[in-house]
Parts: C-alpha cells; sequence; structure tokens
C-alpha cells in the first residue's frame, strides 16, 4: 500500500512540475482570453487612448472575438455597436476620416458594421468618449451597455456616484453583471499580456 502511495504521489508531482514547466495554465488561459485584431485594436486604441487591453476585453464580452456577431436588438459586429449609435459616433469624426453613416439606411449601416476595422473604430472611439466623459471607465462601461441617459439619470437621482464607485447598484442586473465581466476580463488581459 505504501508503494502504490508513492508512486501516486509521484506522478502528482511530476504532473505539477511538468504544468509549472510548460506554462500550461497560462497557455490555456491565453486560449480562453486571445488577442485578435491587434493590428486595429492597437492602431485605434493609441489613436483614442484607451488601454487595448480594455478594448480586448469589451470584445471578449460583446461578440467573443465574431465580427459577424448579431445581437437580438440589431448589435452588430467585433464590439455591438447599434444603428443608431454608430451614426452618432461617426458624427464626432472630421469628415477627412471617411465614417460618415448620413445618407446611409438603417441596413447599410448594419452591413457596414461587420468590418472588423471600422467597426473597432467606432467602439474604440465611443468608449474613449464615454470614459472622457464621465471621467471613470466603470460609468463608461455601464453607459457603454445601458446607455448614458440611463446613466445620467441613475446619477441623478444618487443611484450611482459620479466617480463610479458604486457600481454595485447599477439597477440593471444584465448590465451590473456586464460590467464586471469586463472589469474581470480586463484585468485578465493586463496580467496576460502586460509583460
Amino acid at each position: 500500500m505504501k508503494k502504490k502511495s508513492i508512486i501516486i504521489i509521484g506522478v502528482i508531482i511530476l504532473i505539477i512540475a511538468l504544468l509549472v514547466i510548460f506554462n500550461v495554465p497560462e497557455r490555456i488561459l491565453k486560449m480562453i482570453y486571445p488577442i485578435k485584431y491587434e493590428d486595429i485594436v492597437e492602431k485605434y486604441s493609441t489613436k483614442y487612448e484607451v488601454d487595448k487591453y480594455l478594448i480586448y476585453a469589451i470584445i471578449k464580452a460583446e461578440s467573443n472575438f465574431d465580427d459577424k456577431a448579431t445581437s437580438s436588438k440589431e448589435a452588430k459586429g467585433l464590439m455591438q455597436l447599434m444603428p443608431n449609435t454608430a451614426k452618432d459616433i461617426a458624427k464626432t469624426f472630421d469628415s477627412n476620416e471617411e465614417v460618415n453613416f448620413e445618407n446611409l439606411s438603417k441596413e447599410e449601416i448594419l452591413n457596414k458594421l461587420l468590418d472588423p476595422k471600422l467597426n473597432i473604430n467606432l467602439g474604440t472611439k465611443y468608449i474613449s468618449l464615454l470614459i472622457n466623459k464621465y471621467k471613470s471607465i466603470e460609468l463608461a462601461l455601464v453607459a457603454y451597455n445601458a446607455g448614458s441617459g440611463n446613466v445620467d439619470n441613475w446619477i441623478e437621482q444618487g443611484i450611482l456616484d459620479k466617480d463610479g464607485t458604486n457600481i454595485e447598484n447599477v439597477p440593471y442586473k444584465e448590465t451590473n453583471n456586464y460590467v464586471r465581466k469586463i472589469l474581470r476580463d480586463y484585468k485578465i488581459y493586463q496580467d496576460l499580456y502586460k509583460k
């Protein structure tokens, strides 16, 4: 019996040693939390001064890197943008940036939102605008999911603090979970890739 126990313990120690040597847990995590569309994310996160790891966390939560993702509410693409939101964001661009949805139908906008480059450009600009408005990543994420109007009302009603320190009070359970998930994934992305 003792000999069998010693062999089992030895095998367990060997497996653990191999996992550590070959960094298997990190490899598995990198499969679960991939880096995709790196050039596009790098370009627009730099341009709009948003941490690229936050953008990866948003893309993971919104579409899991599926550029054809479509929600039941017609949000499209990697960062799941609604046509009206995309149209509003496009209005903030300079005329020479070729992001103009003014004369496009809703269907044309929905089709354009499936382009990864355009979607990441608009989504990154949008989260940048929200971060600048609220001075809080947490509140910006709440607004990204539930809309700025809701966030403004919740701040006005005292449900949320202006500094975003009490996001656990977000009345929408889906939004509350969404923000927590992105903040968790954001930290995971930073820990995995920011070395």
